[in-house]
């Protein structure tokens, strides 16, 4: 008996704590952290997802907050609209959402993913169509009035970069060196499985199965090419296959049929 009250008080005080992590209607046994919280989430709620950058104010900025970044901080009420105005500006579709929020004294800490499609300038960046699906997290200080007062994001910019196309994604070699060796044994479904849906497959001119590029999806490579590969070659293999990355998410391959 004692084993099972022991248990039913720890797994009361896991789903307790839990719950006062994430935004939910039980509020932090604290009025003060708990005020924080609801102003903080809805603040920031409001401002990417609703464009709302006439909440960057004294009501609840205070007028020195500072976010640190590199190469310097940005300090100020108007510095900081004008920084997050570049994610307005850069992407639409966005979703904002705090995955999960929590607090101790002036204290807050949020976990959040912000989604949306670069259709827009972003610091300078031209408009790529991509998508971004990004997960971070930050660190906030509350002032004695409740106002926000100094943020320090944590985020992965490389992912950032690499979903904008700005630089190469680190695991680009390996699905084209992937789907070069699957072909090479024989292996045509992992082949055909690491290819887009709208892949756009070109024969290099000269070669007999140049005739019907370009080759559109996977179910147009399987058929114009890999097929007839198939049916009218009594051997076929790829060798010295080598793979040089490039920027902009491309990669050269060089190899011998």
């Amino acid at each position: 008996m004692k084993r099972i009250l022991f248990l039913a008080t720890l797994l009361g005080c896991t789903m307790s704590l839990y719950a006062q992590s994430v935004p939910s209607p039980l509020a932090h046994p604290d009025p003060k952290v708990a005020a924080n919280i609801d102003m903080y989430s809805d603040v920031w709620h409001r401002i990417v997802n609703e464009g709302r950058l006439d909440l960057f104010n004294a009501q609840h900025f205070t007028e020195n907050v500072r976010m640190h970044a590199e190469p310097e901080n940005i300090v100020g009420i108007e510095a900081m609209a004008a920084y997050y105005k570049n994610f307005l500006t850069g992407f639409s579709e966005i979703q904002f959402s705090i995955n999960n929020v929590f607090g101790e004294g002036d204290q807050l800490v949020k976990h959040w993913t912000f989604k949306g499609k670069h259709t827009g300038d972003f610091f300078g960046i031209p408009a790529t169509g991509n998508r971004v699906n990004l997960d971070g997290s930050t660190i906030t200080r509350m002032s004695s009035d409740g106002r926000i007062a100094e943020e320090r994001d944590f985020m992965d910019n490389m992912a950032l970069l690499s979903q904008l196309g700005i630089v190469s994604s680190p695991g680009n070699i390996a699905v084209v060196d992937g789907l070069y060796k699957s072909f090479a044994k024989g292996d045509i479904p992992n082949a055909l499985a690491a290819m887009d849906p709208n892949i756009i497959w070109n024969e290099a001119e000269g070669f007999p199965y140049a005739d019907r590029n370009p080759y559109i999806g996977p179910q147009a490579v399987l058929e114009g090419v890999f097929a007839r590969i198939g049916e009218e070659w009594e051997y076929w293999n790829l060798t010295d296959i080598q793979m040089h990355e490039m920027s902009n998410n491309q990669v050269l391959s060089t190899l011998r049929y």
